[in-house]
């Protein structure tokens, strides 16, 4: 247990936020937020700079990362820890697994 809890310490707990900053999925939401902020309100031809702004918005406000949907599954086990070993391997470990 004490190992457990020293993994979710040291590995574990970063590991959450490292891959969601790391997500191609956030990172092409926020530039497509960013482009669609950028164009509001320009001169732009025959495109509704509003509703594409607030379209944007609403993809970054309902975002789903599958990295967070394998994290909820995990804490839901009896043996989390165990569970987000699985999902967030240490680096020994990194070339047997693909989380793609």
């Amino acid at each position: 247990m004490k190992n457990d809890m020293l993994w979710l310490k040291d590995h574990g707990i970063i590991s959450v936020p490292k891959s969601v900053l790391n997500s191609n999925e956030l990172d092409e939401t926020v530039a497509h937020l960013l482009v669609a902020a950028r164009n509001d309100g320009s001169a732009t031809r025959g495109v509704d700079t509003d509703a594409a702004l607030a379209a944007a918005k609403a993809q970054y406000n309902t975002l789903q990362l599958p990295v967070m949907d394998l994290v909820t599954v995990a804490l839901q086990s009896e043996d989390f820890v165990a569970q987000l070993r699985e999902v967030f391997p240490d680096k020994e470990d990194d070339d047997d697994v693909d989380l793609e």
